[in-house]
């Protein structure tokens, strides 16, 4: 397992539309874990591949839903809460994925992007689409999904064939969203 580096604007790799897995193999799952593993150390919710420089048809999210709200734990037998817990963690791994029937629904997210670092736009999308995907053994699924994971899914998608959130903005506001993240680089 390796934290790789994440490819940022304007690296002309983003742009390259990634093609399909072939080979359901150890290479494959090693990938798959170093995008975790460079996904949670960034943090971020969504990966693609391609953000890595490997332009493969491969998506990892986690929402990661912080469990603030829960209800505390019950004491453990010698009578030590445990205050520390860790952010419940629900890794998904989408290979070749494929979106269809978007609902006429949008809904509006403010969205991020570890390759667009420290900007933030809102991106109206399909609040509803039904996912096909395969997984690492290259097993079928298919689901209709909504909410953030929706969002989320759909931002991934665009990955793959070479789309940034920021390409969904009005082109001033792309420019002026790029032109802040100079400025940011600069500070640094």
């Amino acid at each position: 397992m390796a934290i790789r580096e994440i490819l940022e604007v304007p690296d002309p790799v983003l742009k390259q539309v990634s093609v399909p897995v072939t080979e359901f193999n150890a290479e494959l799952r090693t990938l798959v874990e170093d995008m975790f593993e460079t996904m949670y150390e960034a943090p971020g919710i969504g990966l693609a591949a391609i953000q890595l420089g490997v332009p493969l048809r491969v998506l990892v999210i986690d929402l990661q839903p912080d469990d603030d709200d829960a209800e505390p734990e019950p004491c453990n037998h010698d009578g030590h809460h445990h205050h520390h817990q860790p952010t419940k963690r629900e890794p998904r791994v989408f290979i070749n994925p494929v979106l269809t029937d978007p609902s006429d629904e949008h809904t509006v997210y403010q969205e991020g992007c570890l390759s667009v670092p420290e900007i933030y736009a809102d991106v109206e999308r399909p609040s509803r689409i039904r996912a096909q995907w395969q997984d690492l053994d290259g097993k079928h699924h298919e689901e209709v999904i909504e909410g953030l994971l929706a969002t989320c899914l759909q931002h991934e998608m665009d990955h793959l064939e070479g789309v940034l959130f920021i390409d969904h903005l009005s082109r001033l506001k792309r420019q002026m969203a790029l032109k802040k993240l100079e400025k940011l680089r600069k500070a640094a």
